[in-house]
This record gives structure tokens, sequence and C-alpha cells, in this order.
């Protein structure tokens, strides 16, 4: 079982940066791919990025390479998602998700997420 808990979200401009951070509970947290999804109002919840549980493997959607980008502490239980040049389009609801597989997590069938944290970019 893993509680997830979302921090950093807020409104900032268009081409500015935030820090998500997602702090999980329990003791197999390494165990974990991690992963970041998002939902815009009056849209479906779509992938953003993944992580495996060593960190050594990360996938992204296309509309972030290069802008965003994902890691974890193991030792701190905690997945960040560093977001720059951030867009109004980024405008969501962003949820952390935790799986036994990076594939259940890019493919969004896990059972573990987050409530959410919002991000609103201005334009």
């Amino acid at each position: 079982q893993v509680q997830l808990v979302e921090s950093g979200g807020g409104l900032v401009q268009a081409g500015g940066s935030l820090r998500l951070s997602c702090a999980a509970s329990g003791r197999t947290f390494s165990s974990y791919a991690m992963g970041w999804f998002r939902q815009a109002p009056g849209k479906e919840r779509e992938f953003v990025a993944a992580i495996s549980w060593s960190g050594g493997n990360t996938y992204y959607t296309d509309s972030v390479k290069g802008r965003f980008t994902i890691s974890r502490d193991n030792a701190k239980n905690t997945v960040y998602l560093q977001m720059n040049s951030l867009k109004p389009e980024d405008t969501a609801v962003y949820y952390c998700a935790a799986g036994g597989s990076i594939i259940t997590v890019v493919a969004g069938t896990t059972d573990y997420w987050g409530q959410g944290t919002q991000v609103t970019v201005s334009s």
C-alpha cells in the first residue's frame, strides 16, 4: 500500500518554472515506478512523465520533452517534476502515480494515485 501526497503547484507566468513534489508513504517506495499525469478542465487525464524504480529510465510525453524533468530521491520517498518554460496549455491538475512497473504507470492502470495539485500558467 502506498499513499501519495503532491505539493508545489501554484500560479506562474508563461515562461516560468515550478517544481512539483510527491511524497510517498510506505517502506517499499524504492520498488515502485512513479509517474506524473495531468488533467485540464474538460479534458481526459493524460500521461506526462514516468521514472523507473531505480531512476535509470525516464519517459515523457512529447509536449513536455526538453522542458520537464522527472527525478526521484528514494531516501526521501519523494518524486519530483521540474517544469521549466511553462506554457498556458500546461495548466491542469497534476497527479502523482505509483505502480509495480513503469509500463503500468505509463498506461495509467496503476492503483495508486495522489489527490492532485493545481498548476495554473498565465499568459
